[in-house]
């Protein structure tokens, strides 16, 4: 028979991977570069868009989004994981691990609503390009990103809010890191709410992302194969192709991630896929983004040539 003593204590033991000490610095040293990588082209792109007044565009309001929302879920992460890489404990208290739990959930979430907006912004772009510039205002767009926060972070305060309230009986993680499955799995109480609203929670993100998504571009692709026009399927292709592309990443490996909580005989393979999650669209995003915006990427050009002119 299981015991259900309740367990009182702050402290959680974090399990991480189970790596050889041959690869553990080198390991270390590849998730710093990763990560240094990631704060140098984000930041950049933010410092870029926030200082140059000719990028003050409903566009790169999207990049500055989605900027944000990669340095906090990566940061939230990354320092952690590597930490725990080169420490031998590994140990969390439950307050740092809910809110580690809470950040890492609304990336997701906000990641997958920003890519709805950036969705419909290249709809309008390419099907309506006469109306995009009273369409998607500056104002239109700020209500949108704000709307695409305000859920995600009502739909995360909820989610983790049900478990935190649970008793718990362990005190091991059995993850790399804290996300809210694991949380819960600590609780011998009753779960069922929370397998309820998670699942609700999952639906309604996946449902809402995918069909946006899928009917954006299935409307692009009417629009490209009617018209038949050269120039116009070129752009789509130019600007669709990399956002799909981010996008069918961050979607598969959140998948992978909720479908192997269901099978515990994968741990490995469920913690690379949630840190592919963070790590993959963090450190792409402003290079595929920033290099297909002509305004963005002149102005890269421009402050490089100024560098070496200065040198």
């Amino acid at each position: 028979m299981k015991s259900n003593i309740t367990v009182s204590g702050e402290i959680l033991e974090i399990q991480g991977f189970n790596i050889s000490p041959a690869y553990t610095y080198p390991l270390f040293f590849l998730l710093l570069f990763v990560y240094f990588s990631l704060l140098f082209s984000n930041i950049g792109v933010l410092v870029l868009i926030i200082t140059e007044k000719s990028l003050h565009q409903p566009m790169y309001i999207l990049f500055c989004n989605l900027s944000v929302n990669d340095l906090m879920g990566n940061t939230v992460l990354l320092p952690q994981l590597m930490a725990h890489i080169i420490s031998t404990e590994r140990f969390m208290t439950f307050r740092q691990c809910a809110v580690q739990a809470f950040f890492s959930h609304t990336f997701g979430s906000a990641s997958h609503m920003i890519l709805i907006i950036m969705a419909v912004d290249r709809y309008v772009a390419i099907c309506h390009p006469l109306r995009y510039s009273s369409i998607m205002t500056t104002k239109a767009v700020i209500g949108l990103s704000a709307t695409a926060w305000g859920v995600s972070l009502v739909l995360v305060s909820v989610l983790i809010g049900l478990t935190v309230r649970l008793s718990r009986c362990r005190s091991l993680i059995q993850n790399a890191y804290c996300d809210n499955a694991s949380l819960f799995k600590l609780s011998c109480d009753d779960v069922l709410i929370n397998n309820i609203y998670g699942l609700f929670f999952t639906v309604l993100l996946f449902s809402c992302s995918i069909g946006g998504i899928g009917v954006t571009y299935i409307k692009i692709a009417l629009i490209c194969w009617i018209r038949k026009n050269k120039e116009l399927n070129n752009r789509a292709l130019q600007t669709c192709a990399s956002h799909l592309v981010l996008y069918l990443i961050m979607l598969w490996s959140g998948f992978l991630t909720i479908i192997l909580h269901r099978f515990p005989d994968y741990p490995d393979l469920r913690k690379i896929a949630y840190i592919l999650f963070h790590v993959v669209p963090a450190n792409l995003n402003p290079i595929i983004y920033g290099m297909q915006t002509r305004s963005l990427r002149n102005k890269i050009i421009q402050l490089l040539q100024r560098k070496v002119a200065s040198t």
